[in-house]
C-alpha cells in the first residue's frame, strides 16, 4: 500500500492508474484482515506493558532487557494463538503491568501452560496443575485450581506417608516372622513366601516425596581494597539519536550498599554494564579503585560462555582455583556428576542463574553489581540470595523489581535515573521499587 501510495503521487498515466486499481486491492484485504484494528490492538498491549510509542520503533539492540522482554511478551499475545506457552512472563515487569497480565489471562478465551514462582499470578489464572515431582520421576495432575492444589497436594503426601508408614510397619512384622520360621526346615518356603509378600508390600507404594534441593549460596569473602573501589565520572549513554541517561557520577565505597531506581527504560542495566567494563560510555569514565575486584551478574547471562561447559566457565571465573574445590562449590549449586560438562547454553534459565552465582562466589569479588538477581528461581533459592545479600561484607550495586531483595540489602543510598541523583534511602522509596 505505501508503495503505491508513492506510484500515485508520482506516477503519470496508465501506471498512476495500475497504481491505484492495486492499492483498492490491497487496501479492501487489508481492511478485511483487520488491519487498522490490529495496529490499536497492538498500540494496546504494548501501553499496557509500559512500551512507550517511542519504542517500538528503535531497533531491538537500543532497548533495555527489561524492554526486550516486554516486547517478546506483547508480541505473543499479539499473535492471537489458540495456546499460549509462557515461561515466568512476569519476570521484567513492573507492578502495573503485572497486573494487566493476571487480568488479561484471565480472560482470555484460548488455552496457556505457564511456568512461574509468581505465586500471585498462578493463583490468580490457572484451573489446572501439573507437578513434576524429580524425586518421584512423575508428573501429578490436578484439575484444580492453585489454592485447592495446594490443599490436595499436601493431603496426598500425607496419605502417602501414612500408607508408607503402614506398609513398613506390616512389612518389618513379615520380615521378622520370616527369620523365624527360617530356622526350621519344614517352614522354609513358607518363609520365603512371606519375605516376598513384604518386599510387595513396600515395591507397590508411591515414593514420599522429599524436601527440595537448595544451591547453599554465600557470597564471596571480599578482597581487600581501599576506601572507594569503584568510580564513575560524567558518564552518558545514547543510542543513535535516542540518549538514555547523560552525566552520571557515583562512587561506591568500600561495603557501601545501593540501589539504582528508574522507570523502565531509564538505564539501569545499560549502568551497570558501563561499570562492569561490557559496555563502554559515549562520555565520561569508569575510574578503579585500589585494589577494585569486580563480580558482575548479568540479568540475560551474558557473563557466561554458551559453548563452553559448566565446570569450564566455572574454571575461567576462577582459574587459580583447585579443581576438586571448584567441583565443592558447584556441588554445592546443585551441578554434581555429568551436569558440570553440560554446555552452558543448554542450561534452563534458573541453572543459568545458579551457575552465574556460582562464579560470584568464587570471584573474591569485593563490588557486586547484580542485575535482577532473584529472576528466574524457585522460592527457596530466593531466600538462599537474599540471605547471601544480608550477609556480604562487600558492596554491592542492586538493580531489581523485588521488594524482598532490596529489604534484605538494607540500602544506604539510591541512584535515581536518567537523571543520576543520589540520595540516601528512606523508606519512601521503596513503593518505587516494584514500579521501577
Amino acid at each position: 500500500m505505501r508503495e503505491n501510495e508513492q506510484r500515485i503521487a508520482n506516477g503519470k498515466g496508465a501506471t498512476r492508474e495500475k497504481a491505484l486499481k492495486q492499492y483498492e486491492r490491497q487496501e479492501t484485504e487489508f481492511l478485511t484482515k483487520g488491519g487498522y484494528a490490529a495496529e490499536a490492538e497492538a498500540a494496546t498491549i504494548a501501553a499496557a506493558l509500559n512500551l512507550p510509542d517511542r519504542v517500538l520503533g528503535q531497533p531491538l539492540h537500543t532497548l533495555s532487557g527489561g524492554q526486550r522482554r516486554r516486547i517478546e511478551l506483547a508480541r505473543i499475545l499479539f499473535s492471537d494463538a489458540d495456546t499460549l506457552l509462557l515461561d515466568e512472563p512476569t519476570n521484567h515487569l513492573d507492578a502495573d503491568s503485572i497486573i494487566w497480565l493476571r487480568d488479561y489471562l484471565k480472560t482470555y478465551r484460548g488455552g496457556f501452560i505457564v511456568i512461574s514462582h509468581d505465586v500471585d499470578l498462578v493463583e490468580t489464572v490457572v484451573n489446572k496443575v501439573f507437578y513434576l515431582d524429580a524425586n518421584r520421576s512423575q508428573i501429578d495432575i490436578y484439575n484444580m485450581g492453585w489454592k485447592l492444589y495446594q490443599q490436595q497436594r499436601e493431603a496426598d503426601e500425607k496419605r502417602r506417608k501414612r500408607e508408607r508408614a503402614n506398609a513398613e510397619k506390616k512389612a518389618a512384622a513379615l520380615h521378622s516372622q520370616a527369620d523365624k520360621m527360617r530356622a526350621k526346615a519344614t517352614k522354609t518356603v513358607a518363609a520365603q513366601n512371606m519375605a516376598r509378600r513384604a518386599d510387595k508390600l513396600l515395591a507397590g507404594l508411591e515414593a514420599v516425596r522429599q524436601s527440595d534441593k537448595v544451591a547453599k549460596l554465600r557470597f564471596p569473602e571480599p578482597a581487600p581494597c581501599g576506601r572507594t573501589p569503584l568510580m564513575a565520572e560524567g558518564l552518558s549513554k545514547s543510542y543513535g539519536s535516542l540518549e538514555i541517561f547523560t552525566d552520571v557520577d557515583l562512587a561506591i565505597d568500600k561495603g557501601s550498599r545501593v540501589v539504582i531506581l528508574g522507570l523502565n527504560g531509564a538505564g539501569k542495566t545499560t549502568l551497570l554494564r558501563l561499570l562492569a567494563g561490557v559496555e563502554q560510555p559515549d562520555t565520561g569514565a569508569v575510574v578503579p579503585g585500589h585494589g577494585l575486584k569486580l563480580g558482575y551478574y548479568a540479568q540475560e547471562h551474558e557473563t557466561l560462555d554458551p559453548d563452553r561447559t559448566v565446570l569450564e566457565n566455572m574454571r575461567s571465573a576462577a582459574p587459580d582455583m583447585d579443581l576438586v574445590e571448584v567441583r565443592k562449590v558447584l556441588g554445592s549449586f546443585l551441578f554434581s556428576g555429568d551436569d558440570v560438562d553440560k554446555p552452558a547454553g543448554v542450561l534452563s534459565g534458573g541453572e543459568k542463574t545458579r551457575l552465574a552465582l556460582a562464579t560470584l562466589v568464587v570471584s573474591s569479588a569485593n563490588v557486586l553489581l547484580l542485575d535482577e538477581p532473584t529472576n528466574n528461581l524457585d522460592p527457596a533459592s530466593r531466600e538462599e540470595i537474599l540471605g547471601a545479600l544480608r550477609t556480604y561484607k562487600g558492596a554491592v550495586v542492586l538493580v531489581t523489581h523485588d521488594e524482598g531483595a532490596v529489604e534484605a540489602l538494607q540500602p544506604e543510598r539510591i541512584i535515581l535515573l536518567p537523571d543520576g541523583v543520589e540520595d540516601l534511602w528512606g523508606s519512601d522509596y521503596a513503593d518505587l521499587v516494584a514500579l521501577a
